[in-house]
């Protein structure tokens, strides 16, 4: 029996938009797309010409409205990110977002509460769960391999390389921070979902912004718009305290005055072994006949990431499931995140408000 295929709607025409449709394209048998909007018209255009999409609506809501639609992508600035979740479920579609999932931690709740009500799947684009280092570590972290990991350190230093200096992604009211939002949500939630997703409780954070405002630390990702604002971080760093007591550092930058291979990183500390993910390699690190010993990791499938995660995405629909990426793992990201700029804020550590 052939599977039916999952018809789609895409939010957002532009350049992660065009990522996720260059991803479903390798998935004919699973999932078509047949709606398509953006703001700026003629970029839906050119994008329903590129991928035989059939159907070119003015609004998000011409798209929900579309009964043959059944899931939407939501590829837009991160401030529109909740409005058009919660509306995309209240017409009944399954909702694929990309992160943050929400601007803040209330615009996540909101999500939760409305995915509650309708059932409908919610799935976070964070793809690095599905990278194949990712995959191996957690393979061995569910085996035991590296007992209880008590204590995590993860980052991306990027020594120059704020993006699209003066457009949406450096102003506060659209993109909800710089690096933080940007970069470090990908890293708290993989750190998170590789620590077996503990619940964190409290969080003590500095954020700075000391190259963005003087127009330095720029680099080579989007077209700026020197006639824009700059008003986010170009750093923040944080300890954050769980409910069963471990802990997770957190590191990231835009730009920084530091010998940085401008790679992502997370190390995990347990009580049996260790694993270091930096860059497209890893190792696990452990103890035996009172030697230190580590191990290099080798890859064992050249799956792509993107793919695995839109597979998911179709497979949950298909099943009922709820996806690795929840609305509800949405919210973790949120609320930390939230309490790093508090903290930065007040100068005080700040506790958690899981309260939905």
């Amino acid at each position: 029996m052939t599977q039916q295929k999952t018809r789609l709607g895409i939010i957002g025409a532009g350049s992660i938009a065009n990522v996720h449709m260059e991803t479903f394209s390798k998935l004919p048998e699973e999932a078509e797309f047949v709606a398509v909007t953006d703001v700026y018209a003629p970029l839906a255009e050119k994008m329903a010409a590129s991928y035989d999409i059939p159907r070119v609506y003015a609004t998000p809501e011409e798209v929900f409205a579309d009964e043959k639609v059944e899931a939407v992508i939501i590829a837009v600035p991160n401030k529109f990110h909740a409005p058009l979740a919660v509306q995309a479920l209240k017409a009944g579609k399954h909702v694929l977002v990309e992160k943050p999932m929400g601007i803040n931690a209330e615009a996540a709740k909101e999500i939760v509460r409305i995915q509650r009500e309708t059932g409908k799947v919610v799935m976070v684009g964070h793809q690095m769960r599905w990278g194949w280092q990712s995959r191996a570590i957690k393979q061995q972290i569910d085996a035991g391999e590296l007992g209880n990991i008590y204590n995590a350190k993860t980052g991306w230093w990027r020594r120059k390389g704020i993006p699209g200096w003066g457009t949406w992604f450096t102003q506060k009211e659209v993109a909800g921070g710089g690096p933080l939002i940007d970069i470090g949500v990908h890293m708290l939630d993989l750190a998170l979902y590789l620590m077996g997703d503990p619940k964190p409780v409290s969080v003590f954070g500095s954020t700075y912004a000391e190259f963005g405002p003087k127009k330095r630390g720029i680099g080579n990702w989007g077209i700026p718009n020197w006639n824009g604002s700059y008003d986010v971080e170009d750093l923040a760093t944080a300890l954050i305290r769980m409910e069963d007591g471990s802990t997770l550092s957190l590191e990231v930058s835009w730009a920084v005055n530091m010998d940085s291979d401008n790679e992502p990183f997370i190390h995990l500390m347990g009580s049996e072994g260790g694993a270091s993910l930096v860059g497209d390699g890893y190792k696990f690190l452990t103890e035996k006949f009172d030697q230190p010993v580590d191990i290099e990791g080798k890859q064992v499938d050249d799956a792509e990431d993107r793919v695995l995660l839109s597979q998911h995405f179709l497979e949950c629909i298909r099943e009922g499931k709820e996806p690795i990426t929840s609305a509800l793992s949405g919210l973790k990201t949120n609320l930390v995140l939230d309490a790093i700029f508090e903290s930065s804020r007040t100068g005080h550590e700040v506790q958690l408000d899981w309260n939905i």
